[in-house]
């Protein structure tokens, strides 16, 4: 599976610039290449992001997530989510498994990885538990 130069500029762009507050992949099945779905801006909520998911098919995601640690430090983690909600097509969901570390390996700098079947299980909870 191929992964398209645009997936890792806009990585770069979320990473350094912090010109976007999250990141949407797809697969698409006509170039068989993961490709930028959606940007999210700067100042879009987790919320925004979760809401982007679509309900009964596979995504691949970047979150940058920033917290205030107990020493009152700002801080920000870059999370990689995998998307395989249970409405999906079981073809969907073995394309998306057997091609999520080929994308892992180019988006350099992630800092924590979730695999979610449903909504609970990226929660903005479990993410900020992750990044303390």
């Amino acid at each position: 599976m191929a992964v398209s130069g645009e997936c890792k500029n806009k990585f770069l762009e979320l990473q350094r610039k912090k010109a976007y507050r999250y990141l949407i992949f797809k697969i698409d099945d006509a170039t068989n290449e993961v490709v930028v779905e959606k940007t999210g801006a700067p100042a879009e909520s987790y919320d925004d992001f979760a809401a982007c998911l679509p309900e009964s098919d596979c995504r691949y995601a970047v979150f940058d997530f920033d917290f205030v640690t107990e020493d009152l430090c700002q801080k920000s983690k870059i999370f990689f989510i995998a998307w395989s909600p249970d409405l999906s097509r079981v073809k969907n969901k073995m394309i998306y498994a057997s091609s999520k570390d080929r994308i892992r390996r180019e988006l350099d700098g992630i800092h924590y990885e979730v695999q979610a079947t449903d909504p609970t299980e990226m929660d903005i909870e479990v993410i900020r538990d992750r990044a303390n």
